[in-house]
């Protein structure tokens, strides 16, 4: 009897006649082990997958105060995701900070409760008036994502063509210790804490869907023990980095979240130049 060709055989053929890889192979064959792509500046230009079964892109670029210059290509990209997860397509990620003790060398930090479209806040830790202290931690947060969704997300899709309400996607904050954050006390902590919780308090304001990612390492230098069962934080889903293969990935969902109530729904790991990103079963 005939024997069939082999999958192998079938990538190698096809990569030589018509230069289509084996990666395009195994995804037009369904993929047992589906797995997405998170971008942002650092792509800018580059060549992009275009087997990701869900994308991911950076709003900003490298800080929560700049934006990401490619953001509306990287939304399109996002969106021609071929599926086969549980996973929206398209989602987006912010970056996340707290510079409170270099006040004086930036002109972001909040001086009041009312944000730049004339809203003014119920801040649930008091008045902000420009100090280094929890109720302008909590405004710088809020602020930040005014200015993401207003000044970045929604013209960057405009001009993409794609859905321009916030609402309609996943928000994910980037918790990273390469970013500015207080330390030291665990009054720090607490002021990291309620920037998130800010800026978590607008997202949701609009509807958003809003998850945290980082390592439990660094979320335990920027957050520690702070979030309590009433913080806005607990039982948001968790994004997990820190793997370097898609096995040391899938075996990370079985890692705790970065709250309490909050459970592990996507993983990370790094495979050349590029971030892969691994939905976990539910």
């Amino acid at each position: 009897m005939r024997k069939s060709l082999s999958f192998f055989t079938v990538a190698a053929l096809l990569t030589a006649i018509l230069g289509i890889s084996a990666q395009t192979v195994k995804a037009a064959r369904g993929q047992t082990n589906p797995v997405g792509n998170d971008i942002s500046w650092p792509q800018c230009g580059k060549t992009l997958p275009t087997t990701h079964a869900f994308g991911i892109a950076g709003v900003n670029g490298g800080t929560a105060a700049k934006t990401n210059p490619c953001l509306s290509e990287q939304l399109k990209w996002a969106y021609r995701a071929v599926g086969g997860t549980s996973q929206p397509l398209a989602q987006l990620y912010v970056n996340t900070a707290n510079p409170g003790e270099i006040i004086g060398d930036i002109t972001t930090w909040p001086t009041s409760n009312t944000d730049k479209t004339g809203f003014t806040t119920n801040n649930p830790y008091g008045t902000c008036r420009g100090d280094n202290d929890r109720a302008c931690s909590w405004q710088y947060g809020w602020n930040r994502s005014v200015e993401a969704v207003i000044d970045r997300f929604e013209p960057a899709a405009i001009a993409a063509g794609v859905d321009s309400s916030a609402s309609s996607y996943v928000w994910w904050l980037d918790v990273e210790t390469m970013n500015t954050w207080q330390s030291g006390s665990t009054e720090s902590l607490i002021r990291n804490k309620a920037t998130l919780e800010g800026m978590t308090s607008y997202y949701q304001l609009k509807g958003v869907t809003v998850g945290l990612y980082s390592t439990g390492y660094q979320w335990n230098q920027i957050v520690g023990s702070t979030v309590s069962s009433s913080s806005n934080l607990n039982g948001l889903d968790s994004w997990l980095a820190g793997a370097r293969s898609l096995k040391g990935a899938q075996s990370n969902c079985k890692n705790p979240a970065l709250t309490t109530s909050g459970k592990v729904t996507l993983t990370q790991y790094v495979s050349g130049s590029l971030d892969y990103d691994y939905s976990c079963p539910q």
